[in-house]
C-alpha cells in the first residue's frame, strides 16, 4: 500500500486575522458561536440561520470596550499636552510678557511700514480688500511688498483674528447678561424689600438671673501675621463687643515672625485681659498653611468643643459692639443656617483714586452679587472676615484646609456641597481698609484670582459626585469658577488688550464701535450703581478695570496650571486708619469699661517694665522712609503696543477706536510707572 503524502494537516487552510474568541452559553438552548472579531455579529449570514441576542450583547460590549478605550486614550493625550504646557510655564512663567513684547515689535514694525505707504500716497486703509492694485498698477519693488502684504493680511491673517474675536465677544455678552441678570435681582430685592429678619426679641427674658442663657457659646477669632499698624484697633473693636464675658472667648491668633510685634500684640492682650476680658494669645511656632494652617489650629484646642459659633475677624477691621446681636439671633430656630456674612466698609475709601476705583467694585459686590446670591441662592462665597460660622457646619465640611490660598471660599463650597444654607447681611457693616497702593492693591488681586482656579480643579469632583440638585452644581461650575472667575479675566485681557489694537493693522478684522464702547459703558454705569457718589469716575473706572486685567489674567493662568505663584501668600499692606468719629468712639467705649471694671488681679513688676518699655518704643517718632516707585514692565508694554495702535488708527480716521486705545494706554502708562495710589515704602 503506498504510503500517503497528504500535507494538508501542515498548514492552516484559511489564515485568519485576529484572535479567535469561543463563547461557551450556559444555556443548552443556544449554540456554541465562533466570533472571528467584533464585526463578526454583524456580517450577512444565512436566511435559515437565526439571530443570536447573547451574541449581539457581546459584540456591543466589545464594541463599547474599544470606544471606551478611544476616549480614555484621547483625554490621557490631552493631559499630556496639558502637562507639557504646564511644564513649559513652570520653566518660563513670563511667557505672557514675551508674547506682549513681540505684538509690539509687530506692530511698530507695521506701523513703520504703513506710514512710509500712506506718505507715498498708497491709502488703502477703510477697506483694502476692494481697493487692492492690480498687477499692472505696481509701482516698484516696495509697492509690491506692500501690496503682497494687503493680500496676506486679508486671506491668511483677519480669519483667525475675526474667530477669536467672535468668540471673546460671544463671552463678553454673556458675561454682560449674567450682570445685569443681577443688577435686576438687587433692584427686585430693593423694591420689595426683601431681607433677612430677627422675629422679636431673641434676648428677651423675664427671669433676670436666668437671662445669660439667651446668649450661646460665642467664639472670636482674630488671625494676622506681622500687623503692626492695626493689631491695637482691631483687637479693642473686638473687646468691645456687647456680649457676656462668660459667653464670649477672643483668640488673638498671632503668626507673626517679628519679635518685636509679637510682644506688642502680648501686651495688647494682656492688657484687655486685666480689664476682664476673657482673651488669649496664641502663636505657632511652625507657620505652615497660612491663614487656613492657622484657623485649622485654633480650633483643634479642647476648650472649643464648649463653642457653638465662631466669628472671624482679619486684623484690619473694626466691628461695632452690637455685631454679634444682629448676626448670632439668625441661627436661632434656623438649623440649616451655617454662615451669616457681614458687609465690609472702608475708613479709607476717599485716600486716593486707586481706592475710590476699589470701592466701586466691592460695592457692587457686596451689595449685588453677594445679596443677590444670599437671597435667591442661599448660597456665595465667604469672604473670609466679618462673617460668623456655626462651628458644626465647620466640622462637617472638614474644617479649614490648607490647600489653596482661598480658604474662605474652599470652606463655602464645601459647605453648600453638605446641604448648608447662607445668608448675607446687607445692612451690618464692618470698618475695615483697602489697600492704598498698587502694589499691595495688585498682589491681593493675584491672590483673589489665583485661588479660585486653583479650586477649581481640586473640587470639580466633589461637585459632580455631590448629591445637591442639577441646577446647584450648573451653578457652581458654570457660574460660580467657569463665568465670573475664568471667562471675565480672559475676554477682558484678550478682548481688549491684545485683539483691540491688533486689529488696527488689521481691518477687516474691525471690532464694532458697540463692542468697545456702547456695552462697556452700560456694564460700568451698572458696577457704579451701588456706590452712586463715584459716578464722576466712571471712565477711570472703565478703563482701570482693563488695565487690572493683566494681572487678573496671569493669576487665573497661574492657578489653572498650578504654577509656583498660584500658592503665593502675601499679607495686604495696612495703612492703619481709623476715621475721627471711630477714634472718639472707642475712646468713649474704652474709658466706660475702665470706670465699670475693676481690676482685680494686678501685674508683676516684670509685666509693668516690659509693658512700659514696648509702649515708649510704639510712641517713639518713627524713621522716615524713603517711598519710590516700582516698574511694571507688562503694564509699560502694553501701554506702547497700545499707543501705536492709537497712531495706526489716526491713518484710518478710526475715531472712537483711536480715543479708546490713546485713553487706554495712558493708563497703562499711568499704572505702568506706579503713579496710582500710594508708593510703596
Amino acid at each position: 500500500m503506498a504510503p500517503s503524502l497528504d500535507f494538508s494537516n501542515w498548514w492552516p487552510k484559511d489564515a485568519r486575522k485576529g484572535t479567535p474568541v469561543v463563547v461557551k452559553m450556559e444555556n443548552p438552548n443556544y449554540s456554541v458561536v465562533e466570533i472571528d472579531g467584533p464585526d463578526a455579529a454583524f456580517r450577512p449570514v444565512e436566511k435559515s440561520r437565526g439571530k443570536n441576542a447573547k451574541q449581539v450583547t457581546w459584540v456591543l460590549l466589545l464594541k463599547a470596550h474599544r470606544a471606551v478605550g478611544c476616549i480614555a486614550w484621547i483625554a490621557s493625550f490631552f493631559w499630556a499636552l496639558l502637562g507639557t504646557i504646564k511644564k513649559r510655564l513652570i520653566f518660563r512663567q513670563d511667557v505672557a510678557m514675551a508674547i506682549i513684547k513681540a505684538f509690539l515689535l509687530t506692530s511698530l514694525t507695521i506701523l513703520a511700514f504703513e506710514v512710509v505707504a500712506y506718505l507715498k500716497g498708497w491709502h488703502y486703509f477703510r477697506n483694502p480688500s476692494l481697493h487692492i492694485p492690480r498687477s499692472t498698477d505696481i509701482q516698484g519693488s516696495l509697492h509690491l511688498v506692500y501690496v503682497t502684504w494687503l493680500s496676506v493680511r486679508a486671506d491668511y491673517i483677519a480669519p483667525p483674528i475675526q474667530a477669536l474675536s467672535k468668540f471673546c465677544v460671544a463671552l463678553f455678552l454673556i458675561q454682560s447678561v449674567d450682570r445685569m441678570i443681577l443688577s435686576l435681582g438687587c433692584f427686585w430685592i430693593k423694591y420689595k424689600k426683601i431681607k433677612p429678619r430677627i422675629e422679636g426679641d431673641p434676648f428677651k427674658s423675664d427671669d433676670v438671673e436666668g437671662s445669660a442663657y439667651e446668649y450661646p457659646m460665642v467664639l472670636v477669632q482674630i488671625p494676622m501675621c506681622n500687623e503692626r499698624e492695626v493689631y491695637e484697633q482691631s483687637i479693642s473693636a473686638v473687646c468691645q463687643l456687647d456680649w457676656p464675658k462668660d459667653r464670649l472667648l477672643v483668640q488673638v491668633l498671632d503668626d507673626s515672625d517679628d519679635e518685636s510685634i509679637q510682644y506688642l500684640i502680648k501686651a495688647e492682650v494682656a492688657k484687655w485681659n486685666q480689664k476682664g476680658v476673657n482673651i488669649i494669645y496664641r502663636h505657632r511656632l511652625v507657620r505652615t498653611g497660612y491663614k487656613a494652617g492657622n484657623l485649622k489650629s485654633a480650633m483643634s484646642c479642647e476648650y472649643v468643643q464648649a463653642y457653638e459659633f465662631v466669628a472671624i475677624f482679619d486684623a484690619d477691621f473694626q466691628p461695632n459692639p452690637d455685631f454679634l446681636k444682629q448676626t448670632v439671633p439668625h441661627f436661632k430656630d434656623n438649623p440649616d443656617l451655617g454662615l451669616v456674612q457681614a458687609r465690609w466698609t472702608f475708613v479709607n475709601k476717599d485716600e486716593n483714586l486707586l481706592t475710590r476705583l476699589q470701592n466701586i467694585n466691592l460695592c457692587f459686590h457686596f451689595e449685588v452679587e453677594q445679596q443677590v446670591n444670599g437671597v435667591f441662592l442661599n448660597f456665595f462665597g465667604f469672604n473670609g472676615t466679618a462673617g460668623v460660622w456655626r462651628i458644626k457646619a465647620l466640622e462637617e465640611s472638614g474644617g479649614w484646609l490648607e490647600r489653596t490660598t482661598v480658604e474662605d471660599m474652599d470652606i463655602a463650597v464645601r459647605a453648600h456641597l453638605n446641604g448648608w444654607k447662607f445668608i448675607f447681611l446687607n445692612d451690618v457693616k464692618v470698618l475695615c481698609e483697602v489697600p492704598e497702593s498698587y502694589e499691595a492693591y495688585r498682589k491681593q488681586q493675584h491672590r483673589w484670582h489665583s485661588g479660585p482656579m486653583h479650586l477649581f480643579r481640586l473640587c470639580l469632583p466633589a461637585i459632580i459626585t455631590s448629591k445637591i440638585a442639577i441646577w446647584k452644581k450648573a451653578n457652581l461650575i458654570l457660574l460660580f469658577f467657569l463665568l465670573r472667575k475664568l471667562i471675565l479675566p480672559f475676554y477682558s485681557f484678550t478682548l481688549f488688550c491684545i485683539i483691540l489694537p491688533l486689529t488696527m493693522f488689521v481691518p477687516e478684522a474691525e471690532l464694532p464701535v458697540w463692542v468697545i464702547c456702547y456695552v462697556p459703558v452700560f456694564m460700568s454705569f451698572l458696577n457704579i450703581l451701588p456706590s452712586p457718589k463715584s459716578f464722576p469716575f466712571i471712565v477711570p473706572y472703565l478703563l482701570f478695570e482693563n488695565t487690572m486685567s493683566v494681572t487678573k489674567f496671569n493669576a487665573m493662568v497661574s492657578g489653572l496650571f498650578q504654577l509656583g505663584s498660584s500658592y503665593e501668600w502675601v499679607v495686604t499692606k495696612k495703612a492703619g486708619r481709623s476715621s475721627e468719629s471711630d477714634l472718639l468712639a472707642s475712646a468713649e467705649r474704652e474709658s466706660k469699661i475702665m470706670n465699670q471694671l475693676q481690676i482685680q488681679r494686678g501685674a508683676s513688676e516684670s509685666e509693668l517694665s516690659e509693658l512700659n518699655r514696648l509702649k515708649e518704643q510704639k510712641e517713639a517718632a518713627p524713621v522716615p522712609v524713603k517711598r519710590v516707585n516700582k516698574i511694571y514692565r507688562k503694564e509699560l508694554t502694553l501701554a506702547f503696543l497700545l499707543l501705536t495702535a492709537s497712531v495706526r488708527s489716526l491713518l484710518s480716521a478710526q475715531g472712537v477706536h483711536f480715543y479708546f486705545l490713546l485713553f487706554q494706554g495712558v493708563t497703562f502708562l499711568l499704572v505702568g510707572l506706579d503713579l496710582i495710589g500710594e508708593q510703596m515704602s
